[in-house]
């Protein structure tokens, strides 16, 4: 993560808001990932790993110095620092596999749960509930926040092997394991070398996901309610990957994941952002897939691109992918003009004013001289005249976070910012603050320059209710940059204004002359999507702990609330199956399951060179022509279709080819329900499947014909739902225009 003051442009709650795009280092990046065929295990890697260094360095110990960090638990690799030749040159040897620069990421509840169905009252499997280990990839946690007390649990579940930090001395029953990673070993002048949550966001993710039940918990008095995570009685395991001035690098993930899958986690949870490319060469796909094979399902963020389509991330298929979207409340602020005009921002603002009516002026308008007068429009640092400012509301277009730390640190009183994005999310304000859209905007700067004695007031925010669920404006969308064959995201959950625990160490806003400080706060983000979906899964496993992540996944996919393209244009492409529906997940009566030789057969068909799903797996080259081919248009086993066009001008069809696993009522006959928008035709074959017991399994297949579409349209949508007299099993069926405007 970048330094607050060099977020420009962007709002506050955009710092969890962020490109899910790449961070690279300012440094060259000289630390690298190799990945080395499975030929030895244990205590015998590490000479594996020196011996591979030392014949490429000519001495054991320049191999000794070289070598950052042996993965000896789960992969067959270490990370080295190596220069681009030297990197070139262990590529072509014999047993690497493969070599992956060492990159930098950035991260990507009282009310939400109750919003999604998963009341205080909620069917629980209490004791199985407490033996789930929940980890997360994160910034840290705090230990002290009242979500993480102990009362009542007893030790951690025999299976659990892992641990807290030496200098880390905050575990108890709850908070089971705490360990941080940072290999390049280079000083972070904004954080500390320890499980300790500087920043915050880990703490909220991790509390959204598995807090204890907090009451009276609130910011200020707004979203007063009991915070509480989706299994309040699992068990915490924190990783800490993401650090305050660099980010979340590979290295440091690929580590984490190896710890908690061999530390015995259920479910983990990664708000961090991946990378569009090879399924083989990014380290959250690769931790991810050994998680899988090992019975551990990984939920990840979507990513904060939206609305720009194909900007979702983290779209391996084995991964959860999670949009975020909005409940039905939101934070507003009323803005009174001395005319009598009463307009209306969103904005967190707590500040009660003390006069009636306060002195008004544009940012235009306060400029130190002609020559910051465009800057000064946007309020920026150092463009304005603090005798124009001083006691003052100024009025300005949204330039860069920290439009009212600026009008503070010139003494004035508060700001009212105009954009048209990111009206969805509320900011939180350090002094009496809102945001407005530009018709508002337009009203108010006309209303400047119609009198002499401008004047105004901001009201204390007030919790309103609003329509819901709708997809976030910035939680990114399809379609699947990876591939054509897969629809991602998977599901939504809520994501904007999220109430959960925070840090003391750090201000509400973390700008200069904030002086605000709670424990907790709101957060908006697929970040705080992701933890939803995760809790989510830990509650299926909970009532089916032996269920393998795909039947999960399943199982969380099939029963979503469905959500409509008429609210969200972008259809599947932005929601996916719809938004999350816990309670109905733990009883789905069909799923799609998979091993992890579907995804092989997948990645074959997507075509995949053998030595890179071999560096996945971790072996020498897989021969995909020795394999049984998968099946179908996608070769997936998947709950959801995705139909691509294949030309402009003649109808596409398709055909997938699908097969479900009973796991509800033992005797029951499901009929095929289809939803096939214009111009879509679908078929089922068969249309009703049958089963007279439990887990048996049926196939069928689902051909779609799709005519050409409008170049105005990206994507249409419909479902196939199999019905019964307890249970309605849905997938979305996307088809895709990928000449679309």
């Amino acid at each position: 993560m970048m330094s607050i003051n060099s977020r420009l442009r962007l709002p506050l709650f955009l710092l969890y808001v962020v490109s899910a795009s790449v961070f690279l280092a300012a440094q060259e990046n000289d630390l690298y990932i190799v990945f080395l065929r499975d030929e030895a295990s244990g205590e015998r890697l590490l000479e594996t790993h020196l011996s591979v260094l030392s014949s490429l360095k000519g001495s054991e110990n320049d191999a000794s110095e070289s070598l950052v960090y042996s993965y000896t638990k789960i992969f067959n690799a270490f990370a080295a620092k190596l220069s681009q030749d030297e990197a070139r040159k262990l590529s072509n040897m014999e047993e690497v596999v493969s070599i992956l620069p060492n990159r930098y990421r950035k991260l990507h509840t009282t009310k939400s749960w109750e919003f999604v169905g998963l009341t205080p009252n909620s069917r629980r499997n209490s004791k199985v509930e407490s033996n789930i280990i929940v980890g997360l990839l994160d910034t840290g946690i705090t230990p002290d926040s009242d979500s993480f007390k102990d009362d009542g649990l007893g030790p951690p579940p025999a299976k659990w092997k892992g641990g807290c930090a030496a200098n880390f001395s905050g575990c108890n029953n709850k908070l089971i394991g705490a360990k941080y990673f940072k290999l390049d070993k280079r000083p972070d002048p904004d954080d500390v070398l320890s499980p300790l949550d500087t920043d915050g966001h880990g703490t909220h993710t991790s509390s959204t996901l598995a807090g204890v039940p907090v009451p009276h918990a609130n910011l200020d008095g707004l979203a007063q309610g009991t915070a509480r995570g989706a299994v309040p009685l699992a068990r915490v395991a924190m990783y800490k990957v993401c650090w305050a001035s660099f980010g979340c690098s590979d290295a440091d993930i690929l580590a984490a994941f190896e710890s908690a899958i061999s530390d015995g986690v259920d479910v983990i949870s990664i708000s961090i952002g991946g990378i569009t490319g090879s399924y083989t060469a990014d380290s959250i796909a690769v931790g991810a897939f050994h998680a899988m094979r090992k019975g551990i399902l990984t939920v990840a963020s979507a990513g904060n691109d939206g609305p720009n389509h194909g900007s979702v991330a983290n779209h391996a298929p084995w991964l959860l992918t999670v949009g975020a979207s909005g409940m039905d409340r939101q934070f507003r602020s009323n803005i009174v003009l001395a005319n009598g005009v009463t307009l209306s921002g969103v904005g967190i603002s707590t500040f009660e004013p003390i006069q009636k009516l306060y002195p008004l002026a544009s940012g235009m308008d306060t400029a130190k001289s002609s020559d910051t007068k465009e800057e000064s429009r946007y309020c920026l640092e150092n463009s304005m005249d603090p005798n124009k400012v001083k006691g003052k509301l100024v009025y300005c277009k949204l330039g860069s976070w920290g439009t009212d730390s600026v009008i503070k640190g010139l003494g004035g009183v508060g700001s009212l910012i105009e954009s048209d994005a990111f009206l969805d999310a509320a900011q939180i304000f350090m002094a009496p603050a809102t945001m407005v859209n530009s018709s508002a905007g337009k009203r108010i700067n006309d209303y400047i320059h119609s009198t002499t004695t401008p004047s105004a007031i901001i009201h204390r925010s007030k919790e309103i209710k609003i329509p819901a669920p709708f997809v976030a404006s910035f939680s990114s969308r399809g379609p699947n940059p990876g591939t054509k064959h897969l629809l991602k995201p998977d599901i939504t959950a809520p994501g904007i204004d999220i109430l959960a625990s925070y840090t003391l160490l750090k201000s509400l806003t973390g700008l200069k002359g904030d002086t605000q400080y709670s424990k907790f706060t709101f957060m908006s983000g697929t970040s705080m999507s992701c933890p939803h979906v995760a809790g989510a899964a830990a509650y299926v496993k909970s009532f089916h702990p032996n269920w393998s992540p795909a039947a999960i996944r399943s199982a969380i996919m099939t029963t979503a609330k469905p959500m409509s393209s008429r609210v969200d244009k972008d259809a599947e492409f932005a929601y996916g199956a719809g938004q999350v529906n816990p309670t109905r997940a733990i009883s789905p009566g069909l799923v799609y399951d998979m091993d992890d030789m579907s995804y092989v057969q997948f990645l074959c068909h997507e075509g995949y060179n053998g030595t890179g799903i071999g560096s996945l797996v971790g072996q020498g080259a897989i021969n995909c022509s020795k394999l049984v081919p998968g099946n179908g248009e996608d070769a997936i086993n998947y709950p959801s279709m995705q139909l691509a066009l294949k030309n402009k001008q003649e109808p596409t069809v398709g055909v997938f080819k699908r097969k479900v696993v009973n796991v509800g009522t033992p005797q029951i006959v499901y009929n095929a329900t289809i939803r096939a928008p214009a111009g879509v035709e679908i078929v089922v074959k068969p249309a009703t499947l049958t089963f007279t017991k439990a887990l048996q399994k049926r196939s069928f297949k689902v051909v779609v014909k799709a005519k050409p579409m409008s170049d105005q349209v990206l994507v249409l949508s419909g479902s196939l739902s199999w019905r019964s007299s307890h249970y309605t099993v849905r997938s979305p069926i996307a088809v895709y225009n990928p000449w679309a405007n």
